[in-house]
């Protein structure tokens, strides 16, 4: 399908127009808010100092965002963490979450409501008559000092049902896989699994379900042998995650074990949130197009020798992320992705990626474990 389909071109441009200055004003607000001596979180106020501008005079639109240096995933690892916390939040309950830390000191990023807040915006975007209201949730993915675990315990309970969960250490396979202790590794995703099979199988009606894509594989498989399916369990819809998110292993999905359970995938991370994706049908060899929640985040494809520039729609370059919340600010921050640019459409009228995968120049060093 393409943007003209999908809405007439003049609503479109209009639609696109309208998101942007919405942008342009969030960008505006949200630097005010960080930037600002009686709200601003101590990292920025201290930052401030070794800009050669002044962000709360010169920062007016989204591009002129592009006047601060890019954002150093270094700044993210130690502590003191509550440098982070916006002094308007110096006195409210501070979460922390972790990404990585496979090797050496994780990068942490606190949270008091972001987390509730990407979920209920992306709960407004299930079908609910594959994700019934009220029904009871499987999360079937990383447990530990993670984002999703809570995040899809307030999903589940936001839509008013129950989440059950598993043990699952994302660190612990990363290790497995790298020492090639492939017996220790099959082991423990089978471990995961049991945890699964026997919640499903306990009589608590669950009908959603969160996983990601080898631990879906996993579960079908184990169901195949004990002669039943993810349908015959109760699932009706299930959201997944990650890079391994292929075309071609979600139509293997869908021909193979689904068996018309509907499913949805996502792009997202401890910084940005959650990003859509347009429906995947046959009709567009199942390719996978992502839309980040603006203007709470961005998400562009950009050159990989201009962070500043973009690629042509189409085009493959590096993703580039922009957090813009009251409760985290980090711009232009380099992801570990590379994906190409697709063009706006009429759900979200802004730029999308498609094919994400890891960034060519790190992918050799980029273990993946349970996504």
């Amino acid at each position: 399908m393409t943007v003209t389909e999908a809405r007439p071109a003049a609503d479109l441009q209009a639609a696109a127009k309208a998101a942007r200055d919405r942008l342009d004003a969030h960008a505006y607000e949200t630097v005010q808010w960080h930037f600002h001596p009686s709200t601003g979180c101590p990292f920025w106020l201290e930052y401030k100092s070794q800009l050669s501008f002044d962000p709360l005079k010169e920062v007016k639109s989204y591009d002129d965002l592009k006047k601060f240096p890019p954002f150093q995933d270094e700044w993210l690892r130690g502590g003191p963490v509550r440098r982070w916390v916006p002094k308007a939040f110096a006195d409210r309950p501070v979460y922390v979450f972790e990404t990585g830390g496979t090797t050496g000191v994780p990068k942490s990023r606190i949270s008091i409501d972001d987390f509730r807040t990407d979920y209920e915006l992306f709960s407004d975007t299930l079908p609910e008559e594959h994700f019934p209201k009220g029904a009871n949730w499987l999360m079937l993915g990383p447990s530990g000092p993670r984002r999703l675990r809570l995040a899809v315990e307030h999903l589940a309970q936001y839509r008013g049902g129950i989440c059950f969960c598993i043990d699952l250490d994302p660190r612990w396979v990363v290790k497995l896989i790298k020492k090639g202790w492939m017996e220790h590794l099959e082991a423990y995703k089978q471990h995961c699994i049991d945890q699964a099979v026997t919640v499903l199988g306990a009589g608590h009606d669950i009908r959603c379900m969160f996983t990601t894509p080898k631990l879906l594989e996993a579960l079908a498989l184990e169901l195949e042998k004990r002669g039943s399916s993810i349908r015959q369990t109760g699932i009706t819809g299930i959201f997944s995650g990650g890079t391994e998110f292929t075309p071609q292993w979600t139509r293997f999905a869908t021909e193979e074990f689904l068996d018309g359970v509907y499913m949805t995938p996502t792009y997202g991370n401890t910084l940005m949130g959650l990003a859509c994706s347009k429906p995947v049908t046959p009709a567009e060899n199942y390719k996978i197009s992502y839309y980040a929640p603006q203007p709470r985040a961005v998400a562009e494809v950009v050159e990989f020798n201009d962070a500043n520039q973009l690629v042509s729609y189409g085009g493959t370059g590096r993703v580039k992320l922009t957090t813009m919340t009251k409760e985290f600010f980090v711009p232009g921050f380099l992801e570990r992705d590379e994906g190409e640019r697709e063009p706006p459409y009429a759900k979200y009228p802004w730029d999308g990626i498609s094919g994400v995968r890891p960034f060519r120049e790190l992918a050799e060093a980029t273990t993946v474990g349970v996504y």
